[in-house]
C-alpha cells in the first residue's frame, strides 16, 4: 500500500517557459545564437560584443544587449 498522496490531473502538467526570456538570462558565450522578431542573431566576439543576424530583406543588422531586451528575445525560433 502507497503512503504517497493521489496526483491530480492538474499536478502532473507542465509548466511551459514563456519565450521572452529576462535579460538577466541572455547568453555569453561567443557563438550563442538566439532569435527575435522571427530572426536568428549570433554573438560575435565577447567584451563588448553584438548579436548579429539579418533583417527582412536579408540585410546585415547589429543589436546590442539592450536592443534585444528590448525587442524579447528567446533561445528557440518562435
Amino acid at each position: 500500500m502507497s503512503t504517497e498522496p493521489a496526483r491530480s490531473a492538474e499536478a502532473s502538467t507542465t509548466q511551459v517557459e514563456p519565450r521572452t526570456t529576462t535579460s538577466a538570462e541572455l547568453p555569453t558565450a561567443p557563438c550563442s545564437v538566439v532569435w527575435s522578431g522571427g530572426h536568428s542573431y549570433v554573438l560575435e566576439g565577447s567584451a563588448g560584443a553584438r548579436w548579429a543576424g539579418v533583417d527582412d530583406r536579408g540585410r546585415a543588422r547589429f543589436l546590442t544587449d539592450a536592443e534585444l531586451r528590448r525587442r524579447g528575445w528567446s533561445r528557440t525560433p518562435a
